[in-house]
């Protein structure tokens, strides 16, 4: 695997970034490094994403260049840690109001809009990380036949459960809001619960599953 960037962000945070593309392989290290930087003292959050690792550390009580040469050894001593064995099923609703770019994503891919909800729901997914809104989940594993660019122009309003393409990933939007991915479908399982131990129902590493709760095609 490839050398990643260590950078500044500001001057209290330190980003380690892998260069794409984005695999298990390379969350699985960005994992583990995590693990390993929660310990460090001085270092106040630790923020997992996408290809990248930030550290958010105390200025004045850490020096930022011994802070990376840390972090650069431990990111080239994890070991890919295996995903845990959990599972969560996601039935859905795909297409018709559920779902109004179903038809877009079939015309995209050439494939007939109940084909794509075969693939779609055919695939293995691994939560990568958790971003954007709480509990909205970037998940791996969607077929290659089925990556579809963003919207051009996003919608002002995305209903809760929506299921939704975004690119090379799939992920479902946990509370109303703005967004642009291709929307296929959507669930009734509540992403994000405050009352909730832990709050969001997918963290990083778990194994999906998305089950067809009916087709409108």
């Amino acid at each position: 695997m490839s050398q990643p960037r260590i950078f500044p962000l500001g001057d209290a945070a330190l980003v380690c970034e892998a260069p794409p593309p984005a695999t298990l392989a390379c969350q699985q290290r960005v994992w583990a490094a995590a693990e390993a930087a929660r310990d460090w003292p001085h270092v106040l959050e630790v923020v997992p994403g996408m290809n990248n690792l930030t550290l958010v550390f105390d200025p004045l009580a850490t020096d930022a260049d011994a802070l990376g040469e840390q972090l650069l050894a431990a990111w080239n001593a994890a070991a890919q840690v295996a995903a845990p064995a959990r599972e969560v099923e996601i039935p859905v609703r795909y297409g018709g109001e559920f779902g109004p770019d179903l038809q877009t994503v079939a015309e995209h891919a050439g494939l007939s809009a109940r084909e794509v909800v075969e693939r779609h729901s055919g695939g293995a997914y691994v939560v990568f990380f958790l971003g954007f809104q709480p509990g909205f989940a970037y998940m791996g594993g969607l077929d290659a036949a089925l990556y579809t660019p963003r919207r051009a122009s996003p919608r002002l309003e995305v209903a809760a459960g929506s299921v939704g393409i975004g690119g090379e990933q799939t992920g479902i939007y946990p509370a109303v809001s703005p967004g642009g991915w291709q929307l296929i479908g959507r669930t009734e399982v509540p992403l994000f619960d405050a009352a909730r131990r832990p709050p969001t129902l997918l963290q990083p590493g778990d194994r999906v599953r998305f089950t067809i709760a009916e087709i409108h095609a």
